[in-house]
């Protein structure tokens, strides 16, 4: 089969890689229909290179069933599935507490397991989920993202009635939109750098958008008349991280999902307003809970079914998989601009 491999850093190849097979009982071996570019994928091609060279990059996916063990029994040859990217080992403490984000072992395919930039992908059975007949396979394709997003919402104390700040309207900032929607907040702000990204996220449900460059945040919140109670991380940046601090009001929340690659300074004013305002600051790792893989994958799910989540204003470019590593350089070195992209193997 063809897929996408990383040997080191910018240096991923488009080449023949050997088919997954059926080894256990419970594999499932799936036909890859579509499968994204992660900003965590971008940040190993950019700047820490393979955790094996030659791996078989990628985690975001969905596709068709095309095997199954002999004990697998809730999934069908040609079932429409989705799957959970994230290996836990079930067996350590956290995961003995259905706590399987915390698991000692976690790891997410594509970095010590063949991953989903190929034609074909195999993960245990438990890692596998059926998609509904409405929701087409990029859409699918984005349930990961999704569910980790969804797994931080969970953590917080959102309710109907809220106030929501999105710093950042990456991929995962224009998700945190619209699951705010869903968890009932009345009023989204959207913070981000980028004109065109703002608009998108108007599109999704934000009703202040601020560009941070353009005007200045401390007076742009300012002008908002509701207080903001929870304010959401998205961007993983450095100078943001700092930022985010000072949005919520007095005893609000600051729920952090971005990833940042390189060391953060806070300003004293800002972590000032951890203490002085008595905040809640919230860390989210992956995207998993109890039953595995969690509530975060079935309620996306049924989400995306009834139209309250959309990924196609998210989704600029639909590539072919030879087109990989093209797009991996100009997308790190900025030699064109790309929303999410989605390979079609």
């Amino acid at each position: 089969m063809k897929a996408l491999n990383l040997y080191g850093i910018e240096d991923l190849r488009y080449e023949d890689t050997p088919k997954p097979t059926i080894q256990n009982s419970f594999d499932v071996i799936i036909k890859v229909k579509a499968t994204g570019i992660c900003g965590s994928d971008t940040s190993r091609y950019k700047k820490l290179g393979p955790y094996h060279e030659g791996m078989t990059f990628g985690h975001e996916f969905s596709g068709v069933v095309e095997a199954i063990g002999e004990d697998v029994t809730h999934l069908n040859v040609g079932d429409a599935v989705t799957g959970c990217p994230a290996i836990a080992c079930h067996n350590c403490e956290y995961c003995e507490k259905g706590e399987y984000s915390r698991c000692t072992k976690l790891f997410v395919i594509g970095s010590l397991e063949p991953g989903s930039f190929a034609e074909y992908v195999k993960l245990p059975a438990n890692n596998v989920l059926k998609i509904p007949n409405n929701v087409d396979f990029d859409t699918a394709a984005m349930v990961e993202p999704s569910a980790v997003v969804a797994h931080g919402f969970y953590r917080t104390h959102i309710k109907p009635g809220s106030t929501v700040a999105v710093m950042g309207c990456g991929s995962i900032g224009l998700l945190a939109i619209q699951w705010a929607k869903i968890f009932g907040a009345i009023k989204i702000i959207a913070i981000d750098i980028d004109n065109h990204k703002l608009n998108i996220a108007k599109k999704l449900g934000a009703d202040y958008t601020i560009n941070s460059i353009e005007e200045s945040l401390e007076e742009a919140i300012d002008a908002i008349p509701e207080q903001i109670d929870v304010a959401i991380e998205s961007a993983g940046s450095p100078f943001t991280i700092g930022q985010v601090l000072t949005l919520p009001t007095k005893g609000g929340q600051v729920l952090l999902l971005g990833i940042p690659y390189s060391d953060i300074e806070i300003k004293r004013t800002q972590f000032e307003k951890i203490l002085r305002n008595e905040l809640n600051v919230i860390g989210s790792w992956n995207g998993l809970s109890a039953p595995f893989p969690g509530k975060e994958w079935d309620a996306t799910i049924h989400y995306m079914s009834s139209g309250d989540l959309l990924v196609d204003p998210i989704i600029s470019d639909r590539l072919d998989l030879s087109e990989g590593p093209e797009t991996f350089f100009k997308l790190v070195n900025k030699k064109q601009h790309y929303d999410k992209v989605i390979f079609h193997p």
